[in-house]
This record gives structure tokens, C-alpha cells and sequence, in this order.
């Protein structure tokens, strides 16, 4: 190795740490709506609950997602091949985050969406595998629910590429729950 070169890695590695640090400040609060599209006409108020709060409210498997940032195991969920209409919801507060018309298969293994419900998902940047990523969460109680990239369909291009766990579906027609506190 050159002394570019190990001067380059060195520089890289110096600088993660702090542009990590910099993303999370910058945390964007909520996903841009679309061009068009119409917003709720009140704010969502982000809980004020440890996460420790929601471990007997949620399965292990969500907690773990939801609070603790992990992944499920790709083509686990039952989510992934859920074809009816209805809406999608944070497993944890119930808050609703996805409506199944903007649901796709985009063959990952996890329930793919090409946008949220406006105002109601979080994003911030995350570097855990070195190369940015946007990382979403709800925007109610913080659950982390995935990443968002950009090769899904037109004409977004977005996959909102979702933790299973992290959901919960309610078929049309049924009550959405109620939002839990």
C-alpha cells in the first residue's frame, strides 16, 4: 500500500465516526410527501417512552427490530406475500404507516412499499455497513421499521423495504386499533 493510499483510508476512517454523528443530528424528523399529495392536518406527536416501555407490548422478535435496530431473517414474514387491501401499522403503537396500494414484491423477502403514509415515517442516515443508508422509523414511537433505496418502480423509484415484524395488517373494511401510548 502507498503512502496515498494509506493516508486516503486513514482519512475514511477518521471521518465515519463523525459524519455518523452528524446524520443522527440531522435526524429529518419525517419523509418529504409527494409532490401533490395531501398531508395530515395535524402534526404527529412522537411519544415520549423508553423503549424498554414497549418490550411487553410487542413479541421478542419485534422488539429486537423495532427498538434495537436488527433485521429479520429474509422471506420469514407472512407480510412479504400479503395481497389484500388494507393498511399497514406500526406493531408497536399501532400508528398506520402503509397502505397496501403502494405495495409491491419486489422479490428481497421483506414486505416492500413504494411510499408511506405522508408524515408518518422518520428517516435519519445510517452508516452501520460503512456506505450510507436511509434508515426509517416511525414517526409516532421510533420503531425502527427498515431502509428506504432507490430501485423500486417507477414513477417514485423508492423501495420502502419493511421489517415484517415491525408491522402489523388491517384488512379493509376491519377498525383500525386504537393508538397505543
Amino acid at each position: 500500500m502507498n503512502r496515498r493510499n494509506a493516508l486516503q483510508t486513514l482519512t475514511t476512517m477518521i471521518a465515519l465516526p463523525w459524519l455518523s454523528a452528524c446524520s443522527r443530528a440531522s435526524d429529518t424528523g419525517a419523509a418529504a410527501a409527494p409532490a401533490g399529495a395531501k398531508t395530515a392536518s395535524s402534526k404527529i406527536v412522537r411519544l415520549n417512552r423508553p423503549a424498554a416501555a414497549w418490550r411487553d407490548q410487542v413479541s421478542p422478535a419485534a422488539y429486537r427490530v423495532l427498538f434495537e435496530e436488527d433485521t429479520e431473517p429474509s422471506f420469514s414474514s407472512p407480510l412479504d406475500k400479503e395481497k389484500r387491501d388494507g393498511t399497514f401499522v406500526c406493531a408497536a403503537c399501532h400508528l398506520p404507516l402503509f397502505d397496501s396500494a403502494h405495495k409491491f414484491d419486489s422479490g428481497t423477502g421483506w414486505p416492500s412499499f413504494t411510499q408511506p403514509i405522508a408524515g408518518h415515517i422518520g428517516t435519519k442516515k445510517d452508516f452501520k455497513l460503512i456506505l450510507p443508508r436511509t434508515e426509517y422509523h416511525c414517526a409516532r414511537c421510533g420503531g425502527h421499521q427498515g431502509h428506504v433505496f432507490d430501485d423500486g418502480p417507477p414513477p417514485r423509484g423508492e423501495r420502502w423495504c419493511n421489517n415484517g415484524v415491525a408491522l402489523a395488517f388491517v384488512p379493509k373494511g376491519q377498525p383500525l386499533p386504537a393508538l397505543r401510548s
